[in-house]
């Protein structure tokens, strides 16, 4: 998190301090280099150290309360973007770059005094230390705490202390077993399918979208895009709020169903609008409604997932590489949603969005056959699952909890 954090403030130093140069933007290019070189660290080791410093009871609400906090970044920058476009000069464009700095400069600031890990501290031949940060946050201080015999219990039982996570070069905890095989698939194809549902071209291209619709002003797209992202995270805070309650696989499930309809409906009402030479007004807001639920099924079932499901589908031994592999895989479908979707959107319009209906059908399908449930579970209690012949049956079967009297989780097992 630390090389992370200082590599996005080196980057956007680089950028901020460029100069106007007609034709010339490699400072430009140099900069947003180093900076989406931390961005990859950062976003690959916060999730992890999020999934595995929570408490056991709390692990998936806490995760996935993670990355609806994206939304924090995207209406600051939003709100930003609004605000600055009024101004005249380089000033107009270097207020948002410049506010690039201020998250990553907490983080600097304030990252020395949180707890490592205490997975790595134990597979690491730091027990007592991992002991220790157990006992401080998940025991109230208190070392034999049911929680921390629990988890020192599992971590004896499933971690490898002389695993390959202790060589970089070794990659065969990824590739080496069946199970390592799947659990490395559904952390990339839901990284993937993350960014595919149509939500990048109405992410980062929303002006683009609008256009197809008839609003042309750019005041007017800087308010719906700010008004988007705030709308977007009350919906990611609701959907964090249920990953327990409702489970992975149906929040998943029902997010993508319902984002698959809302294309339905966005390509009838943009066709119309089209087709009736940009006259229509009612389809026009039409569209512009289902933009925003789109938004809403999308953010409640799939934003909360984003940082959750694809760390805890792995193993320990696999987490660091394995969320190396979800960067790229985000990153290399960060592509197509920069170069692809802006050609299409003007060579074709709205015809576009029925690529988008077409593949977000073909996610469910996958969604629906490969990949398992694993609400209320502990990280290392999955591993039953991804051994199993059958991982999306096998997370199907009932599962029977113990609650204090609290309702907190104190023992699980298969029924």
């Amino acid at each position: 998190m630390i090389i992370g954090a200082f590599l996005i403030v080196v980057g956007t130093i680089i950028n901020g301090t460029t100069l106007y140069n007609p034709g010339d933007t490699s400072q430009l290019q140099g900069g947003r280099f180093v900076l989406g070189f931390g961005v990859s660290i950062i976003s690959a080791a916060g999730p992890i150290y999020v999934v595995e410093t929570s408490h056991p009871a709390w692990r998936s609400v806490i995760t996935a309360y993670c990355n609806t906090f994206w939304f924090t970044g995207s209406i600051l920058s939003s709100g930003a973007v609004r605000g600055a476009i009024v101004l005249k000069g380089n000033i107009s464009w270097q207020i948002p770059v410049w506010l690039q700095l201020f998250f990553p400069g907490l983080i600097l600031l304030f990252v020395w005094f949180i707890p490592e890990s205490p997975r790595w501290l134990f597979v690491n031949n730091k027990r007592e230390q991992s002991r220790a940060v157990l006992a401080k946050w998940h025991g109230n201080g208190n070392n034999e705490s049911a929680w921390v015999t629990l988890q020192i219990a599992e971590y004896e039982e499933y971690l490898n202390t002389n695993g390959a996570d202790k060589r970089w070069w070794d990659y065969r905890a990824l590739f080496g077993s069946r199970s390592g095989r799947y659990r490395l698939m559904c952390n990339c194809l839901f990284s993937i399918f993350g960014q595919w549902s149509g939500n990048g071209a109405l992410t980062y291209y929303l002006p683009a979208v609008l256009l197809t619709i008839g609003i042309t002003d750019s005041i007017k797209q800087a308010n719906v895009n700010l008004g988007y992202a705030c709308f977007q995270f009350f919906f990611a805070l609701a959907g964090a709020a249920f990953v327990e309650r409702i489970g992975r696989r149906k929040l998943m499930l029902g997010s993508m169903a319902s984002v698959t309809v809302t294309w339905i409906a966005m390509t009838a009402a943009a066709g119309t609008f089209n087709n009736t030479g940009e006259t229509d007004q009612n389809a026009a807001n039409a569209m512009l409604a289902f933009i925003f639920i789109f938004g809403a099924c999308f953010s409640f079932g799939i934003t909360p997932l984003q940082a959750l499901y694809p760390v805890e589908v792995l193993s320990f031994e696999q987490r660091a590489k394995g969320m190396a592999f979800s960067a790229l895989c985000v990153n290399a479908a960060g592509l197509l949603n920069a170069y692809a979707w802006p050609i299409a959107l003007e060579k074709i319009g709205w015809h576009t969005y029925i690529i988008f209906l077409l593949w977000c059908s073909i996610q469910f399908t996958v969604f629906y056959f490969f990949f398992p449930e694993t609400r209320r579970r502990t990280l290392e209690e999955l591993d039953k699952i991804f051994n199993s012949p059958n991982p999306v049956k096998t997370s199907l079967v009932p599962h029977k909890i113990a609650v204090d009297s609290e309702g907190t989780i104190v023992a699980s097992e298969d029924i």
